[in-house]
């Protein structure tokens, strides 16, 4: 069997950044570098890549010689510790956007050199980063980092992936802007007024599903959660559910469905296999849903009933929703229209 070298994806500019954060408490930054397997050269090669696995190291490394989980980016030390205090104090919350709402709070807390907000409107989720000191070499780190902290912590509360509907950041597009792809998929720009994730906000009403003794065991070893997508997403049988509601029948098809998901196809059979279900059950339940609604709601004859959702032919649309119902749309038309 042949191991897998893990990717060398993160771009130098991070590993730069945090040798920016030794530079402003006046530390060395060697030995971490040496940690890391990083050479002082590589810093200096603007397209040089390193793996997560180095990044972590350094960064835990980083974190605990320099007493400062921020590595920096802000006037006050952030002391080590301090993000497992605020998901600690997030853990009682009946559901995750208090978690959050809860989390960003406290995190103003520990600095006021950002704002973290978490607001919902009209079904969106919406998470912005507010600077109100010039964070300077240290900005795109840092407002990464953050983002996807807050995104790892909600994600391990709820036991879930929470997709991105969009990303965007306020600077300009830098030369790996290829990694946003990998760190926020999703729409993605840059040049933006303010940094800011957008999220499905019915995530943020599922219930909190850790307690302490998974905290103190996550809390072992936490930086994964900021580079380490979730597989399980528990909405995704519901957000399927949708868009074969709300997309038109040639969007039906696998890659398209998982492509609006942000999924591959492979990961969205699986995903849906695991929770008992099958593109073609739901398919087949969209066209249920559709068809009755069209057969009570209107007066379109049978026929155009069936190409709106997506059948052939009459005869074939008969035939599956006598299957459905164990009457044919006629019969199923008339009877409701009794009641």
């Amino acid at each position: 069997m042949t191991l897998r070298t893990p990717a060398a994806i993160t771009p130098i500019a991070f590993v730069a950044a945090i040798m920016e954060g030794y530079s402003r408490r006046g530390k060395d930054p060697n030995a971490a570098l040496a940690m890391a397997q990083i050479s002082p050269r590589q810093i200096l090669q603007p397209d040089a890549r390193i793996t997560a696995s180095q990044l972590e190291i350094l960064s835990d490394h980083a974190m605990r010689e320099l007493d400062d989980e921020a590595l920096g980016w802000f006037e006050r030390r952030i002391p080590w510790g301090s993000y497992g205090m605020l998901a600690r104090a997030s853990l009682s919350a009946p559901t995750l956007g208090v978690a959050m709402k809860r989390w960003c709070r406290h995190h103003g807390l520990l600095t006021d050199d950002i704002a973290l907000r978490l607001q919902t409107t009209d079904g969106v989720a919406e998470l912005t980063l507010e600077e109100h000191r010039d964070l300077g070499a240290l900005r795109e780190f840092c407002q990464v980092s953050l983002m996807r902290n807050f995104i790892g912590v909600a994600s391990w509360l709820i036991d879930s992936r929470i997709p991105l509907q969009a990303a965007a950041f306020a600077w300009a597009s830098p030369a790996h802007a290829d990694v946003y792809g990998i760190l926020f998929p999703a729409p993605t720009s840059f040049d933006a007024p303010i940094t800011r994730l957008q999220m499905d906000a019915r995530y943020f009403a599922l219930p909190l599903r850790r307690d302490d003794k998974a905290l103190n065991q996550m809390l072992h070893r936490p930086l994964p959660l900021m580079v380490q997508p979730y597989r399980r997403d528990r909405l995704l049988v519901d957000r399927a559910r949708h868009l074969l509601l709300t997309s038109a029948n040639s969007a039906h098809n696998a890659e398209a469905l998982a492509d609006k998901l942000h999924v591959s196809v492979r990961t969205l059979h699986r995903q849906l296999q695991e929770q008992g279900h099958n593109l073609q059950s739901l398919k087949n339940e969209a066209r249920r849903n559709q068809t009755t609604e069209l057969l009570m709601r209107t007066r379109q004859p049978i026929k155009q009933v069936a190409l709106a959702a997506g059948f052939l032919n009459e005869k074939s649309f008969i035939r599956a929703f006598k299957g459905w119902t164990g009457l044919t749309p006629a019969a199923y038309r008339r009877i409701r229209s009794t009641l």
